[in-house]
C-alpha cells in the first residue's frame, strides 16, 4: 500500500477508505504478493488478539526501510541490510503491515509471555550464584529506587572521587534525575575532558542503565584498588554517569515488567489486567499530552500505553539536532512522537544543559537493542561528518571488544532528533549510541555475558568498549586544548550562543513545513589555582554543523532509456520491462516512473539473477498522486527487471526511465571558523575578554595579561 514519508498509523487508514471509496471493489480486489501471505501460524494467532509480537520485517532496499518507517508501526533499533524488527501491539497493526505489502517473520509471538519466562530465568539465576561477577556483584535488574540509592552511596562512600548531582529539571511525575561524577579530586575546577554515559533514554530498555551503572562500579572499585590503567584516565578524566534519563517511563516500565504470570491469580480479573503485560515494553516518557507539564506521582501508571504507543514523547528524538524530519513520528499515539518541539521534554533539556554546561568530549548514550555501534549522523542525506574517519576509528575499536557492527545511524533507517547528532553538530563533542544485546530487556544473565564479555571476547566485552571511549575523551589528538597564565582564583568562561535550523518539519500528513531554529547556549567555568596557571581540554571552537561538507554529487548519466506503458492487465495488475545495465563500476541506476492522473502506481526494481529468479533491488510506494522514484547504488552488471505497478490508477499511460550514472563526484560546500568567547572575572567582576580560534587535535595559548585587579 502507498503510503507519505512520515505518515502515521492513522494517516495510512485514512488513505485507506478514501482510495475504497474511489475506486470501490477493485481496491478491495487488489493481488497479494506471494510473499505477503508468508505468514507463520504463530503470528496468526498472536495478532488475532491483543497480544504484543516481535517480528522481522524484510526490508531489502533503503526504499523498504523509508516506508516501513513511515508506517507509524513500534520499529526497533534492530535493523541490518535487508530487514528490520518491529514490535507489534495486537491485530491491527499486523493488518498495517499487511497491507503495505511487507513479508515477515516471527521473532518472539508472545511477549508478555517472554517477559514471565524472563522473570523465571532472573530468579533462577540469582539462586543459581552467591553474586555475579559484575563489578556489584547483582543478580537481578534494578528498580529506579535501587539507582538512586546506589548513586547516593557511592558518592557518601568515596567523598573525594565521587559526587553527586541532580539534573536541572524535574520530570513530568516531579521525580530528580540523578547521576555522579567520578575523577580524582573530584570537588576541584580542573579543566579535565569530560566522558558522559548515559542510560534509559527508552523506558523499556533496562540493560542500557544497568551497563552504565555498572561502569561507575568499575571505576570506583579499580580505582580504590589501585589499578593503575584507571588511576591514570581518572586523573586526567572527569566520568559523568547518568544512568536513567527517562525516570518516570522506566519507573513505570519496570514495575510493570517484574510481574510474572498473573493470569491464574484472578481468571484473567482485576490483577491480571493490570499486572499482564501492563508498560514493561514502554518506550516514551509520561508526558500525557502536549501543553502538561506536570502530573502527580504515580498518574502515568493509571494510563496504560502498551509498549511505544499512547501518551509520551520518546526522548530520543526531541532533541534539536535535525529536529522534525523523518523517523520520526508527527502524532502524539506513535511511538517515535518528537514532541511539541525541539526540546520540549524536561528531560531531554536535562542533558542539553548537562552537556552545555561542561567540555563532554566523548559520549555513549546506551539502548537496545541491536549489537551496534552507532555514529552520527542519524539522516543519510546529512552527508557524512567532517570528523568522520575519526568516529569510524573510534567506532571500530570500540566494536573490536563488545563484537558489535561499527556504522553510522542512517544505515539503520532514518531518524532526527538524537541525542548525540544534537551532541555533536552543536558541541563538537564525539557521540555514539550502543545497542546493546538481542532484546529490550533479557534475562539478566545475558546483560552479565553483554558487559563483561563472551566466548572470544571473554574479559572484554562493553566494560572494555567504554574504557576505550574514556580513553579517547582524554586523548588531546581527539579534542582542542587552551593553556596559559591568569591570576590565581580567576574565574574563566567560555561562552558561545548561536541559533541552528531543525529539518524541514515533516506534517502529520507528510508534507514538509518551514524549519524551525533552536538557540543554542554552551557556557563552561574553570577556576585558575594557586600556580596560576591553567590547562583546559575543550571542544573544537568551530561547531560541526558550520564546518565545510564533502557532499555527494551526481555525476553526468551514462545513458538513459525510455519505456512508455499502457494499463496493465489486469487493471490492479502490473507490468514488467527490461534494462540491462552494461557499464562495470557504475555509481547508480535511477528508475522514475510518471503518468498523467493524480492517482497512484508504485515502482519496484529486481536484478535477475542467473538461475532466473528475481531479487528485489529498489522499490518507491510514495503517497497518492506523488511519482515513483527507486535507486540501485553500485548496480552490477545484469538485466534489471523494472516493475510498474499499478496500485490505484486510472492512466491509460505511463513513462519509465531508467538512468546510469558513473561514479559520483564529491562537493565541498565552504564552511565557517568561529571562536570560543573567553571570559576572565576576578571576584565576580569581568575583567578582560577576547575571542579564542582552536581546531580539533591543535592547542592555543591564551594571554591574559589584561585580566588584573
Amino acid at each position: 500500500m502507498s503510503q507519505a514519508p512520515g505518515s502515521t498509523r492513522s494517516t495510512l487508514r485514512r488513505g485507506a477508505v478514501l482510495l475504497t471509496g474511489l475506486l470501490g471493489a477493485s481496491l478491495l480486489a487488489l493481488p497479494a504478493t506471494p510473499a505477503a501471505n508468508a505468514i507463520s501460524e504463530p503470528l496468526a494467532e498472536a495478532t488475532a488478539t491483543d497480544l504484543t509480537s516481535l517480528v522481522r520485517v524484510s526490508t531489502p532496499t533503503r526504499a523498504d526501510k523509508d516506508r516501513l518507517n513511515a508506517l507509524g508501526l513500534d520499529l526497533t533499533e534492530h535493523a541490518g541490510e535487508d530487514f528490520v524488527e518491529v514490535v507489534l501491539h495486537g491485530a491491527a497493526d499486523n493488518d498495517v503491515l499487511r497491507a503495505a505489502g511487507f513479508t515477515w517473520a516471527v521473532e518472539v509471538a508472545d511477549m508478555a509471555a517472554r517477559e514471565r519466562d524472563r522473570a523465571g530465568l532472573d530468579a533462577a539465576y540469582a539462586a543459581s550464584v552467591d553474586g555475579s561477577p559484575l563489578p556489584s556483584g547483582r543478580e537481578t535488574y534494578r528498580t529506579l529506587a535501587d539507582y538512586n540509592a546506589e548513586l547516593l552511596q557511592l558518592a557518601a562512600d568515596h567523598p573525594g572521587l565521587v559526587k553527586s548531582i541532580e539534573l536541572p529539571e524535574k520530570t513530568i511525575e516531579g521525580r530528580t534525575v540523578r547521576g555522579i561524577e567520578i575523577t580524582r579530586d573530584v570537588e576541584a575546577s580542573d579543566g579535565k575532558p569530560v566522558f558522559l554515559l548515559m542510560g534509559l533514554h527508552h523506558a523499556r530498555e533496562w540493560p542500557s542503565g544497568e551497563h552504565a551503572m555498572e561502569f561507575a562500579q568499575d571505576l570506583v572499585r579499580t580505582f580504590t584498588a589501585g589499578d593503575a590503567r584507571t588511576t591514570d584516565l581518572l586523573s586526567r578524566a572527569r566520568v559523568l554517569i547518568v544512568p536513567v534519563v527517562n525516570a518516570d517511563g522506566f519507573e513505570q516500565s519496570r514495575r510493570d515488567g517484574s510481574f510474572v504470570d498473573l493470569r491464574e491469580v484472578d481468571d484473567g480479573s482485576t490483577v491480571a489486567i493490570l499486572g499482564t503485560p501492563g508498560a514493561a515494553y514502554k518506550r516514551k516518557n509520561c508526558r500525557p499530552a502536549d501543553g502538561i507539564d506536570s502530573i502527580p506521582e504515580g498518574a502515568c501508571a493509571a494510563s496504560i500505553s502498551q509498549g511505544g504507543f499512547g501518551n509520551g514523547v520518546d526522548l530520543n528524538r526531541n532533541y534539536g539536532g535535525l529536529w522534525g524530519g523523518p523517523g520520526a513520528a508527527a502524532t502524539p499515539e506513535d511511538p517515535t512522537y518528537r514532541g511539541a518541539g525541539p526540546f520540549s521534554e524536561p528531560e531531554s533539556r536535562n542533558v542539553q544543559q548537562l552537556i552545555s554546561s561542561r567540555q563532554v568530549t566523548t559520549l555513549i548514550t546506551n539502548h537496545t537493542f541491536s549489537n551496534l555501534v552507532l555514529r552520527p549522523p542519524g539522516v543519510r542525506a546529512q552527508g557524512p561528518p567532517p570528523d568522520e574517519a575519526v568516529y569510524a576509528a573510534l567506532g571500530a575499536r570500540m566494536a573490536s571488544n563488545n563484537g558489535y557492527k561499527n556504522q553510522p545511524s542512517y544505515a539503520l533507517y532514518d531518524t532526527t532528533g538524537t541525542t548525540e547528532d544534537w551532541s555533536y553538530y552543536a558541541t563538537g563533542g564525539l557521540g555514539f549510541t550502543f545497542e546493546i544485546g538481542d532484546e529490550f530487556h533479557p534475562p539478566f544473565e545475558e546483560v552479565v555475558d553483554q558487559y563483561l564479555g563472551l566466548g572470544e571476547l571473554a574479559g572484554k566485552g562493553n566494560r572494555e568498549a567504554y574504557y576505550e571511549a574514556l580513553t579517547s575523551a582524554a586523548d588531546p589528538a581527539l579534542h582542542s586544548v587552551l593553556g596559559g597564565k591568569a591570576p590565581a582564583g580567576a574565574e574563566l568562561t567560555l561562552v558561545k550562543e548561536f541559533a541552528t535550523l531543525t529539518s524541514p518539519v515533516l506534517s502529520p500528513a507528510g508534507t514538509t513545513g518551514p524549519q524551525q531554529v533552536v538557540t543554542d547556549r554552551l557556557q563552561t567555568s574553570l577556576v585558575v589555582g594557586k600556580s596560576g596557571r591553567f590547562t583546559w581540554h575543550v571542544n573544537p571552537s568551530t561547531r560541526p554543523a558550520v564546518m565545510a561538507k564533502r557532499l555527494e554529487v551526481l555525476s553526468e548519466p551514462l545513458r538513459s532509456q525510455s519505456f512508455e506503458g499502457g494499463p496493465t492487465e489486469p487493471a490492479t495488475g502490473s507490468a514488467d520491462h527490461e534494462f540491462v545495465v552494461t557499464e562495470s563500476g557504475a555509481g547508480l541506476l535511477r528508475v522514475d516512473l510518471t503518468w498523467p492522473t493524480p492517482d497512484d502506481y508504485d515502482l519496484e526494481v529486481y536484478l535477475r539473477k542467473p538461475d532466473g529468479a528475481l531479487e528485489r533491488v529498489a522499490s518507491s510506494g510514495a503517497f497518492l498522486g506523488e511519482k515513483e522514484t527507486a535507486f540501485v547504488e553500485a548496480p552490477v552488471p545484469g538485466t534489471y527487471v523494472l516493475r510498474a505497478v499499478n496500485f490505484a490508477s486510472t492512466s491509460p499511460t505511463y513513462t519509465m526511465t531508467a538512468t546510469v550514472y558513473g561514479q559520483p563526484d564529491y562537493q565541498l560546500t565552504p564552511g565557517l571558523v568561529e571562536q570560543w568567547t573567553l571570559i576572565c572575572s576576578i571576584d565576580g567582576a569581568e575583567r578582560s575578554r577576547q575571542l579564542v580560534t582552536v581546531d580539533r587535535g591543535s592547542s592555543s595559548k591564551v594571554d591574559l595579561r589584561a585580566c588584573r585587579r
